[in-house]
């Protein structure tokens, strides 16, 4: 005897949330809502569509239900831009699958649109997709359906419009790691969900502006971060199990060795978008307790060719770099701390150094950053090729321009010093504070005087401080006090000006977007020669220097206040008094 299945009659318990309410309200019979509800779980549709489409209950008193049952406003999206909506908060496919559309964020909570918010699992999905909070905005149905198809559309059209149809990792053929490497079970590096995992973290990280993709395994869970603007933000946490296919298939992008996980390894890959553009992507990983951290650097040729005002030098500070890079021989230094944007302004100079009439030669460690017409060297300290040894090459190679990563010892010292007493310009980075130290930051390391005095030229400190977002930052009345004490002079507080403060909108992270470069650019005057070959501290170099117009970095930050670039508390924290 055949046994035919029927789907079980619902009851007013297991209705879902929606028709619990719709029924307790009387919008709605309780013997309708169970047919429905039957119905909709016989056809895999949602009982949503099944209520509106049936004609049991209209959109408009459907929405207007569920904002007094829960307390929650009413919108029209009939009224609303899809292309005005905030992009990259949430995935579409999140959108599609519960039908809902993000209206903005509000500091850490999530502004949403639907037509059920009686849906906890919709609550949940977003909670863990964003790591935000969600506040419900009640929408009819017929309208939210509309909108989450344009949305989505013109959200598929800029994706395909960023990667085109030429999106691909370039990977070159190399030669094999080790025979470990080469055994190793091609599923693992492979995997389907993988790969268009790792693809759409790399897209959404250049879409995003991040300069920084951190991937981080722990002991029961998994997460990626962006830095954004300089701070970190948590934008997934994908299943634990995902971490060793992970790892593999980025090394062995990256030409490194997947058999080896015991020790910490850099590599580059490079992310082709569109014809005539391609992402250079710094690789290093590291081994750590439950597993390999990868961090991958965005490395866009294209910032080096901004050009010098795009960078936010003011004219002042301008005139004294171009005046410096444009003189034949002598060394200039940029300092500051990692990810101050020391590389970019280097390259940039570089870049307008770049002509057909001269031989610019580079040691990096290593290069970030290609640019034609230039020749890169990457030092490799196991090979033998240190900065020292790549610098003694250069000499040989009749250069006119070298450019140093970074000066770290005496012997690159004293070789790069010399370039620069016998016809060179030299570029190179510092790790020091500011521009004074860094000339007693040369002393220390063992530079005669004399040297110091007659081979550097001008020394660039610098800082990056988030921008304000133009969209919705606002004034703030700060006691004078406070300004005073955050290094403005009395003159200054003239009322001419108000400093501003972040807020916080769909265009931007947390009332930030971008950042603005401030810098101390001192010249080496007569002056401060003196003083260097008398063995001088930094606080008389210092004190001459300001004597000249030279502003210190707290003071340049202040500047970029005044002109409502910044705000007090971010100038604050990427400087000292």
């Amino acid at each position: 005897m055949a046994v035919i299945e029927t789907t079980p009659p619902a009851t007013s318990s297991n209705l879902p949330g929606l028709g619990r309410t719709l029924v307790m309200a009387g919008k709605l019979d309780q013997v309708v809502a169970q047919s429905l509800y039957a119905k909709s779980q016989t056809n895999r549709t949602s009982f949503i569509a099944e209520l509106t489409g049936s004609g049991a209950v209209s959109a408009a008193d459907l929405a207007h239900t569920m904002s007094l049952a829960f307390a929650a406003p009413l919108i029209d999206l009939a009224e609303v831009d899809p292309n005005r909506l905030p992009k990259g908060l949430l995935d579409n496919k999140i959108c599609q699958a519960y039908r809902v559309v993000v209206l903005g964020k509000r500091q850490n909570r999530l502004i949403v649109a639907t037509a059920d918010p009686s849906d906890q699992q919709s609550i949940e999905k977003i909670k863990f997709a964003t790591q935000l909070n969600v506040d419900w905005v009640i929408a009819e149905y017929d309208k939210l359906l509309k909108l989450v198809s344009a949305n989505t559309a013109t959200a598929t059209e800029s994706i395909d419009s960023i990667v085109g149809d030429d999106f691909e990792f370039d990977e070159l053929a190399s030669e094999p790691a080790s025979e470990s490497a080469t055994a190793t079970s091609t599923s693992e590096v492979d995997d389907a969900p993988v790969v268009k995992f790792l693809h759409k973290m790399l897209i959404d990280a250049f879409t995003m502006r991040a300069s920084d993709l951190h991937f981080e395994p722990y002991e029961h869970n998994y997460r990626v971060r962006f830095r954004i603007d300089g701070e970190l933000r948590e934008v997934a946490s994908p299943p634990i199990a995902i971490k060793d296919k992970l790892a593999s298939r980025i090394k062995v992008i990256s030409k490194m060795d997947i058999s080896e996980k015991r020790v910490p390894q850099d590599g580059k890959m490079k992310l082709k978008i569109g014809p005539d553009r391609v992402i250079d992507f710094r690789v290093s990983t590291l081994p750590t307790m439950f597993g390999e951290k990868i961090v991958i650097r965005i490395l866009d040729p294209s910032s080096a060719k901004l050009g010098i005002d795009a960078l936010g030098y003011e004219p002042a500070e301008k005139e004294r770099l171009l005046s410096a890079i444009n003189r034949p021989y002598g060394m200039i230094l940029v300092t500051g701390p990692t990810g101050s944007g020391k590389t970019v302004s280097l390259y940039t100079c570089l870049n307008l150094l770049n002509n057909p009439g001269v031989n610019i030669a580079t040691a990096e460690d290593p290069c970030e950053i290609t640019l034609p017409g230039i020749n890169q060297v990457s030092v490799n300290d196991k090979a033998g090729l240190t900065f020292a040894a790549a610098l003694k090459s250069f000499l040989r190679q009749d250069p006119d321009i070298i450019m140093v990563g970074e000066i770290r010892d005496i012997d690159t010292a004293d070789i790069a010093i010399k370039a620069a007493q016998t016809g060179h310009l030299v570029l190179s980075t510092l790790h020091t504070n500011d521009a004074p130290t860094t000339l007693t930051r040369m002393r220390n390391m063992g530079i005669a005087p004399f040297n110091i005095a007659s081979s550097v030229i001008l020394i660039t400190a610098q800082r990056l401080a988030r921008r304000l977002c133009p969209n919705c930052k606002k004034p703030i009345d700060l006691p004078e006090k406070a300004l005073l004490d955050a290094g403005f002079q009395p003159e200054e507080l003239d009322g001419s000006w108000k400093p501003y403060q972040p807020v916080g909108c769909s265009a931007c992270n947390n009332g930030y977007k971008g950042r603005v470069g401030i810098y101390q650019v001192m010249p080496i005057t007569e002056e401060i020669q003196r003083i260097i070959l008398r063995d001088g501290s930094a606080l008389e170099i210092a004190e001459q220097a300001k004597r000249e117009g030279v502003r210190s970095l707290r003071e340049a930050g202040l500047h970029k206040v005044k002109l409502g670039l910044t705000s007090v508390a971010e100038v604050l924290a990427v400087s000292n008094q």
